[in-house]
């Protein structure tokens, strides 16, 4: 792979053979990951509450048969992706599903205020874009699954997630942008809900796999067809906002705007809180009128949504993306796209 390239991993057969292909090829990488997201679900700085190594296993566990009853063979991919990477199918749940996970331990205390905060999302009738932000450990991790199954899709991740964002052969694209929840609970995780809504061959199949998922945390997830049809969703676990893409641009980036999403959302320091208004706001003013691929790739690289890591909570832009259902492109690129140079793919 070369600097600043974004590492590309083909992913086809039945579940199981998909899973092990995604265990087996960067294994040593995974387990690191994998360590490092069970300290950060354990230490209190994301969840909002501290838990022991043992408390947030068990919790994983518990969640388990909630993906098996969503999606049983994406569930079988993972199980077969941790065997083959060599950690456990919960420690796998939660490397994937990392910030639906600390939503729910975040329900079961007291919580202080939490330090979550990621991502800045566009979507107008010919593009889906976001910058994926995390904590900066994440970004080394960051990985475009080739994904061959029934439905053939490009979908930007990190090792060891199932998936993130992405579009699928029939058009259908999905974005997320990162909510923080109350009212977190034993359910299903995101990474479950983008894969399932991109095995979807409608928008509507998309809208209703995000809409019926009895979800572990929250997320506001984006979606867009190749007929320029989409939706935004803010979705908790015990409630959801639908709005339709009309002729304005939707821009959403990590703070509720449905008056129901928003008392279920957890109060974040100051400083987050403010970033995720100044990114909207932002977003709002430089994608008001020009939507080509070159300005929302720019829009990307603008330094208010181009985060770079800084104390004291080293959230940082992985990666970004450009996603035009109608053609099937995406543009794709690692790290800071400040730094580093869009990739141009074509879904199937």
């Amino acid at each position: 792979m070369s600097p600043g390239a974004i590492r590309v991993l083909r992913l086809e057969g039945d579940p199981r053979a998909r899973g092990r292909a995604h265990g087996e090829a960067h294994a040593p990488e995974l387990r690191a990951y994998t360590a490092e997201r069970v300290r950060l679900a354990s230490d209190g700085s994301w969840a909002g509450r501290p838990a022991t190594r043992e408390d947030i296993l068990q919790l994983a566990e518990e969640m388990l048969p909630a993906h098996r009853a969503y999606a049983p063979d994406l569930t079988e991919e993972l199980e077969a992706m941790a065997l083959a990477a060599g950690v456990s199918a919960a420690e796998a749940l939660i490397v994937g599903g990392f910030t639906d996970f600390v939503d729910a331990v975040r329900s079961l205390g007291e919580p202080r205020a939490p330090d979550e905060d990621d991502c800045t999302a566009v979507l107008v009738p010919e593009f889906l874009c976001q910058t994926w932000d995390m904590h900066a450990t994440a970004t080394p991790y960051v990985v475009l699954l080739d994904v061959r199954d029934a439905v053939p899709s490009l979908v930007f991740s990190t090792l060891g997630c199932l998936a993130q964002l992405g579009m699928n052969a029939d058009g259908i694209a999905i974005g997320i942008n990162n909510l923080v929840a109350t009212d977190g609970r034993v359910g299903v995780t995101w990474p479950f809900v983008v894969r399932k809504a991109l095995q979807a061959r409608t928008l509507e199949g998309a809208l209703e796999a995000i809409t019926t998922a009895t979800l572990a945390g929250g997320h506001n997830y984006l979606l867009l067809d190749a007929r320029g049809h989409g939706y935004n969703i803010e979705a908790m676990p015990t409630h959801h906002a639908v709005t339709a893409l009309e002729t304005t641009p939707l821009v959403h980036a990590n703070h509720c705007t449905d008056p129901e999403t928003a008392r279920r959302e957890a109060t974040r320091a100051p400083a987050l809180q403010a970033s995720s208004r100044a990114r909207q706001d932002r977003a709002r003013a430089l994608c008001r009128f020009d939507t080509t691929v070159e300005a929302l790739m720019a829009f990307t690289r603008d330094p208010v949504v181009c985060r770079r890591s800084e104390a004291p909570y080293h959230i940082e832009t992985s990666g970004a993306v450009v996603l035009r259902p109608r053609s099937r492109e995406l543009w794709a690129v690692w790290g800071l796209p400040s730094e580093n140079t869009y990739q141009h793919f074509y879904v199937g």
